[in-house]
């Protein structure tokens, strides 16, 4: 037992599936199980902070940490967890590049409050409450209100790399389970590989997809349940958003070789800089192959639903966007000090 590599798992912002994907090696976790030993897993075990806080620092061989950092919560965890461990992985597209949670930084922060919990379809809210800043007089009253605290929401949502220094980014929504075992592995045998993304591929996915283009040029583009794709050929020549021309290869293929155009969920290649940018040049090319035919992009762009989500869909953090705030100044710095806000 005392050979065993100690391991925290985290869960921040996210659906968990990324939780999950750690359970996807199969009957390998029996293997997994003989040599490590997980002292912090809030999902699994009855697992408190202060049994976090108590850990001595470098403590821990290797954490995983998934979900973006959408409050303060999840920024304290998650500086604690690299304070307390030898190897920190950003886990998943949340943690990597912001994920699904980061479209949230298209919308500014009172305004996602007023939506949830006062406009929302779902909601019930007849009193009006939602999430204030904390007023220290109220506390000094005689009767204070009842309050529920809660962690401060951060005006955008942040990556992993943005707050701490990480050592592995592995990326997917959520990581193949073939590519977790080879990191656990690889950890849990001390040969672990180089720091960075994981795996190392730095090529596009259209690299490893198998299915072949022609040079089509599509007449119009679809949504994947309108058409029953080829299939053989390249989806994107056949109408269909793919985003594997911008995408970092490692995860199989499996998405376009089921049918499916790939969502990105790999982020960029090492060679794009900007996914989304990088997705609408590959659009517009493929649609007008004459470069100077304006009129035939914008005929495709101008019919493209949801085009932020789209090409941003998993990385708009790690963007050259960011947020909102940009049409406005600088985005905002990692967080350092924060307050609670309690309901009110």
């Amino acid at each position: 037992m005392t050979d065993k590599l100690k391991v925290i798992c985290y869960w921040n912002a996210g659906c968990g599936g990324c939780e999950v994907a750690i359970l996807d090696i199969h009957e390998r976790v029996l293997d997994a199980a003989q040599a490590v030993d997980f002292v912090f897993w809030p999902i699994l075990l009855d697992a408190k902070l202060k049994d976090l806080e108590a850990l001595p620092d470098g403590s821990v061989d290797l954490a995983l940490v998934n979900g973006a950092i959408r409050n303060r919560e999840n920024a304290h965890l998650t500086r604690l967890i690299r304070r307390k461990s030898k190897i920190l992985v950003s886990f998943g597209a949340c943690a990597c590049w912001g994920g699904i949670p980061a479209l949230a930084n298209l919308y500014r922060r009172a305004d996602l409050l007023t939506r949830v919990y006062l406009d929302s379809e779902s909601t019930v809210n007849p009193g009006g409450c939602r999430p204030s800043w904390e007023d220290p007089a109220r506390r000094e009253s005689e009767t204070p209100p009842a309050e529920l605290t809660l962690p401060e929401m951060y005006r955008q949502v942040y990556t992993l790399p943005q707050l701490v220094e990480v050592d592995y980014l592995v990326p997917g929504c959520p990581p193949p389970s073939e590519v977790v075992w080879d990191l656990l592995s690889r950890i849990i045998s001390g040969d672990p590989p180089a720091r960075g993304v994981f795996p190392n591929l730095s090529t596009a996915l259209c690299n490893s997809c198998p299915r072949t283009k022609d040079g089509t040029t599509p007449e119009t583009f679809h949504r994947v349940h309108e058409v029953e794709p080829d299939p053989e050929r390249c989806l994107l020549e056949q109408g269909l958003l793919c985003l594997g021309a911008c995408t970092r290869d490692g995860c199989g293929a499996r998405c376009t070789t089921a049918g499916m155009p790939c969502r990105g969920c790999f982020g960029p290649a090492d060679d794009v800089l900007d996914q989304g940018a990088k997705f609408l040049s590959t659009v517009a090319a493929a649609a007008a192959p004459e470069v100077r035919d304006l009129k035939a992009i914008e005929k495709h762009l101008g019919a493209l639903r949801d085009l932020v989500g789209t090409a941003y869909r998993f990385t708009l953090a790690a963007s050259l966007l960011r947020s909102h705030q940009l049409a406005a100044g600088p985005a905002e710095a990692a967080p350092q000090e924060t307050r609670e806000v309690a309901v009110v």
